[in-house]
């Protein structure tokens, strides 16, 4: 009789954390050539990040999807970035307001690059495979949920804080607001309005639940 193991979680971690640098690196290279005015190749992105043409292959199936992603870290991460830097703003609530507030003001520019990512993302990549449980698509939407809702991390606990972030994953993001946009109809105003009351909402269910163990 065979017999599995599940995996080391502080090895499995690390290969995770690994998997983000790498596309990371990949994905900061293409931002640094393209800023210079042209558009780079695979090959010149990947000297420029010191990893093989191979490893950008993995992580990005096609050279428009890298330039897309590129794209939108270029437009989107200064102002999160800046905006969660805030130290005066500590309730998990208000950071992910900011958080979505930011995300919104960059939504003109930011939306219709979203859309076309999602259009190339949304099918498995014919003939190639990225490494083993990479999503498709950027990780900072995770990363900016985190850090946002970091003050909640000791409270919950990591398996509760981990559900708490997959579940906004889904209420903050170009898909949510292409939903209350193309099927519900609403205004930004109202669309702003509702990601916000929804991202809260789950944060305020979270919190209630762990009240409720202790």
């Amino acid at each position: 009789m065979t017999t599995t193991t599940s995996e080391d979680p502080a090895r499995r971690g690390g290969r995770e954390a690994q998997r983000r640098r790498t596309r990371k690196a990949i994905v900061d290279a293409a931002i640094r050539l393209s800023a210079e005015g042209a558009a780079p190749s695979i090959d010149e992105i990947a000297a420029a990040a010191d990893v093989s043409r191979r490893t950008v292959y993995l992580y990005f199936p096609t050279l428009d999807q890298l330039l897309l992603d590129a794209a939108l870290g270029a437009l989107n991460e200064p102002a999160v970035d800046k905006a969660l830097a805030d130290p005066a703003v500590d309730d998990a609530g208000d950071r992910i307001e900011v958080l979505v507030k930011t995300l919104f003001q960059q939504k003109p520019d930011s939306l219709p690059i979203g859309r076309r990512l999602i259009r190339l993302t949304v099918d498995p990549p014919a003939g190639g495979a990225q490494p083993a449980a990479a999503p498709r698509r950027s990780p900072r939407r995770i990363a900016w949920l985190e850090q946002a809702c970091e003050p909640l991390r000791a409270t919950l606990g990591e398996e509760a804080y981990h559900r708490l972030i997959s579940a906004l994953c889904a209420v903050v993001g170009w898909e949510a607001q292409i939903a209350l946009r193309d099927v519900r109809g609403l205004d930004p105003q109202a669309e702003l309005d509702t990601v916000i009351w929804a991202a809260r909402a789950l944060i305020a269910a979270a919190i209630k639940e762990n009240a409720g163990r202790a």
